[in-house]
């Protein structure tokens, strides 16, 4: 499966449209002093699998802010999708803060290397799953760049609250047809 460019940003978010039908959120910060970014992420799922959104917003205002979704997806791929568009749309250091301890242990305790080393099988010599968003995430990540902190989910966090609305909204649609056709790997085991 080709992991698909953003489809929603946030209304109010500073948007350019470098070529037709592409829509690309624009830092509203300046982080190349070395000042990391902090930007909240998350993914919701309307049944586990079923319609799926993810979101990110970058604190304390939740602006720049990118969402969309997938018509057949799970909780953890859009989790991951999160954390990875954020990646790849946000210039410069980040702090990128998550509920999900999938994904921030991924990077935190090093699980990709173990991945990496034994051919994209986990512990248990399953296939990991959502290898497409995986591998790219994985070359993207910098440890000098990228750091990872977890937040409790559905804690009165502020900003961790704003990216869940953002994702449960992106769960409802509307959904391009493009990826959404193949069924979502069945995750066998967190690691």
């Amino acid at each position: 499966m080709v992991v698909p460019e953003p489809r929603h940003v946030r209304p109010g978010s500073p948007i350019i449209e470098p070529f037709a039908g592409t829509i690309v959120a624009v830092p509203a910060t300046d982080n190349r002093n070395g000042n990391p970014t902090t930007v909240y992420t998350d993914g919701a799922c309307a049944g586990n699998p079923g319609p799926g959104g993810w979101a990110w917003a970058v604190s304390p205002e939740g602006a720049p802010s990118g969402s969309g979704g997938e018509r057949h997806s799970t909780n953890q791929r859009m989790e991951i999708f999160a954390a990875f568009d954020a990646m790849r749309s946000l210039p410069g250091p980040l702090i990128i803060v998550s509920d999900s301890t999938y994904v921030v242990n991924c990077f935190n305790k090093k699980w990709y290397v173990n991945w990496q080393r034994n051919g994209w099988k986990n512990s248990q010599k399953q296939p990991v799953a959502n290898q497409d968003l995986w591998k790219p995430m994985v070359a993207l990540y910098d440890p000098t760049v990228h750091t990872f902190e977890w937040v409790k989910g559905h804690s009165g966090n502020r900003m961790n609250d704003l990216v869940d609305q953002l994702a449960v909204a992106a769960s409802k649609g509307p959904f391009d047809d493009v990826g959404d056709a193949a069924e979502p790997e069945q995750p066998s085991t967190l690691f």
